[in-house]
């Protein structure tokens, strides 16, 4: 109000005052939803419009308004057909009310049922598949018409629609005003007990947190009913009783009571409370407290030391609901399950399902009807199309996809069709072999220089055969002689390196053997890798006369030897010796190193000696940098191909047919590529395993990358 102004009060400000408090005294017609109630969804639908009317019952039980909608058909929408503008209107209703419809589930209520029409299709496709696809979002259940009711509104807001140009309001006045918090109820369990001399009651209250409230009460004075009436020995009561008192007189009191009858096998307790307290109304005195206590008699130790420890299993069947009923029940008789998210599940995936000749069938993407069998059909089906008369063996994802074309469906079709496959013994024993390693690359480093050999059949030298002794005669003339004690030496598994004579000889001088796995050549990579290179020096040199290949051996030797290596970024020899060999053309052409050693005097000789001696641990430090630094990426490079598998002791596995792994006779072509089952008895490092038949005969060590697992 301005300063300096009169105050005036007429009688127009006294309406006005009026009609605001009258305003506030009267809730709006429009009322909010209450969380946990279920909505009404009314639909009407004209030749040219349509209505909608979102209600709630209140507490009273009377339905309340919460959304008025209609709107005007134009276009192509004038020439749906009656049922399509019917679903049509219910499109519209949660369009506009998602937010409503989202938090509650909504009965809608209508002549015909545009839900059944959608679901009931045979083909979904245009504006029905898109209709569908919406209603799967919200939890929609149809209600036949019984009543008018909020019908009639819903007609007559098809018949007067809204003009397009109003805008439609989110909003609801005093909205915030309507939202209370709904408690739970209390649950109260009564029963009375009769004796000769006295009766009781016993009450029993559970609050909404599952409290119990147990109260027993001894009634001194006993009523009963004979022949119709009532009597009493107090005339208070009888007299109430027979004027036609109800006693449910003071629940007026309370908001809402529900009262039910219910059996005396669900009203045990408040039974037992009454039983106590008629039995106690017998004597005089009346005990202050009960206590309950239970014995327990404990047996003697006698008992226990004499009988014996027992492992009891108990087994269950438990027989599966087929997955079918679910949807049988909602498209037969619109029923859905009684669980909040199977009831969910089923209103966003009936869609996809619909009901020939009291068959269901499923709809494929590729508009193909796929009849839906249960998990038992759905396996024998499995066991003819992969194993039966035309069964081809194909593997999982093939073998679902045939079935699928025959015309089955079942939800776990896939992953049922993998499983089968994998456990199929044919298919495991017949089964490609694996290429990719199965565990990472597990590099050799050596501590110091030659400190570990590699040996193979080839070596160092050539001999016209070879045995225990002349295994033994090389390792002690030209490696222990020459170069010292080694660590260990690497070999494989053959007779000349694993034999009596091999072994006294490495513990004589301590030397450990290490052997690598059968048809593994890579465990002893080394050697494996020197002897490969070897053999191509030996073909390139012999090429004119093969027979003095021993002959030409040295000279093979010697120029690997000094030959530059990528690993260590230098030569062999000048890592033995310090410096580089004099080659047979730096004498009969001077080089710059040779030319500068004749100058010297034998004092500057023997001092330029020493100091490459003295620089030689140097060299190999950084010798031994590099050649990690390559072992790493090489390392890196190999695990990029690794698929890990691994096996732990008392596993079934299946290994592939060698020489040395073969139990049987060889079947030619239709031989089996795999053997077992066998089973793991000791699990070594770097991926190493150690294997028994069925029968307990032992086999050699294997690698991992020779073995699968097997699926009984």
């Amino acid at each position: 109000m301005k300063k300096d102004t009169p105050f005036e009060w007429d009688e127009s400000c006294r309406r006005a005052f009026q009609n605001i408090k009258n305003y506030l005294m009267k809730p709006p017609v429009l009322m909010a939803p209450t969380s946990g109630k279920p909505l009404l969804l009314y639909i009407a639908a004209q030749e040219k419009s349509l209505g909608a009317l979102l209600a709630q019952n209140d507490d009273q039980g009377k339905e309340r308004p919460l959304y008025y909608l209609s709107r005007t058909m134009v276009g192509a929408e004038l020439n749906y057909s009656p049922i399509e503008k019917t679903c049509f209107a219910l499109i519209f209703a949660i369009q506009k009310l998602r937010h409503y419809l989202l938090a509650h589930s909504t009965n809608l209520i209508s002549r015909a049922d545009p839900l059944k029409f959608i679901m009931s299709r045979p083909m979904l496709s245009g504006r029905l598949a898109k209709w569908a696809l919406l209603l799967s979002e919200f939890e929609i259940n149809f209600i036949p018409q019984k009543a008018i009711k909020g019908q009639g509104l819903a007609n007559f807001l098809a018949d007067h629609p809204i003009p397009a140009e109003w805008e439609v309001s989110q909003s609801l006045p005093d909205e915030e005003v309507f939202f209370f918090e709904v408690l739970p109820p209390w649950r109260m369990y009564f029963d009375g007990a009769a004796r000769k001399n006295g009766a009781g009651a016993g009450v029993l209250f559970i609050s909404p947190n599952e409290d119990l409230m147990p109260h027993s009460f001894i009634l001194s004075h006993l009523l009963h009913k004979q022949r119709g009436r009532v009597s009493s020995h107090n005339p208070r009561f009888g007299d109430g009783y027979r004027n036609g008192l109800k006693p449910t007189r003071n629940l007026r009191r309370f908001g809402s009571v529900i009262k039910q009858i219910i059996g005396t096998s669900s009203n045990s307790q408040a039974d037992a409370l009454a039983g106590i307290a008629a039995s106690l109304a017998q004597f005089e005195a009346r005990p202050e407290q009960i206590p309950i206590c239970e014995r327990w008699v404990v047996p003697t130790l006698e008992k226990f030391s004499e009988e014996e420890e027992t492992n009891l299993v108990s087994v269950y069947a438990i027989e599966e609901e087929d997955w079918r009923q679910q949807f049988l029940d909602y498209l037969e008789h619109n029923k859905f399950p009684e669980e909040l998210k199977a009831r969910v599940y089923v209103r966003r995936v009936a869609p996809k399902f619909c009901l020939f000749n009291n068959t269901l069938y499923r709809r494929s993407y590729d508009g193909i009807l796929l009849r839906c069998v249960s998990k038992e059909e759905g396996q024998a089906i499995l066991a003819e199309a992969h194993g039966g008369i035309c069964g081809a063996h194909q593997a999982g994802p093939k073998l679902h996809l045939q079935v699928k074309q025959l015309g089955y469906y079942w939800p776990t079709m896939l992953r049922d069709a993998i499983e089968l496959a994998r456990h199929c013994t044919a298919c495991q024993l017949h089964a490609n072999y694996i290429h990719q390693p199965p565990s990472p690359l597990h590099p050799t480093v050596a501590s110091w220089p030659f400190e570990a050999w590699g040996m193979d059949i080839i070596e160092a030298a050539a001999y016209k055969e070879i045995k225990a002794a002349t295994v033994v005669d090389f390792i002690r003339t030209q490696i222990v002689y020459r170069y010292g004690v080694p660590r260990y030496i690497m070999t494989d598994n053959g007779t000349p390196f694993r034999n009596k004579t091999m072994d006294n000889f490495c513990e004589r001088f301590g030397i450990r053997q290490r052997t690598s796995t059968a048809y593994n050549p890579a465990a002893n990579g080394l050697a494996e890798a020197f002897n490969k290179t070897l053999c191509k020096i030996l073909k390139k040199t012999v090429a004119g006369n093969k027979k003095d290949w021993h002959e030409r051996l040295g000279e093979a030797l010697w120029a690997y030897r000094i030959t530059f290596r990528t690993p260590t970024e230098s030569t062999p020899y000048s890592l033995v010796y310090g410096v580089e060999a004099v080659l047979p053309l730096e004498i009969q052409i001077p080089s710059l190193r040779v030319a500068l050693r004749e100058g010297l005097t034998e004092e500057e000789n023997i001092r330029l000696r020493l100091q490459e001696l003295e620089s030689l641990d140097e060299k190999r430090l950084e010798a031994q940098q590099r050649l990690e630094c390559y072992q790493a990426r090489l390392t890196r490079a190999f695990n990029k191909k690794v698929k890990l598998r691994s096996f732990q002791k008392g596993d079934l596995v299946l290994a592939v047919r060698r020489p040395i792994m073969t139990t049987s006779k060889d079947g030619g072509k239709f031989a089996p590529k795999w053997e077992g089952p066998l089973v793991v008895q000791e699990v070594y490092t770097n991926g190493a395993y150690k294997l028994v038949t069925p029968e307990g005969r032992r086999l050699p060590a294997i690698n991992g990358k020779f073995l699968k697992k097997f699926y009984s």
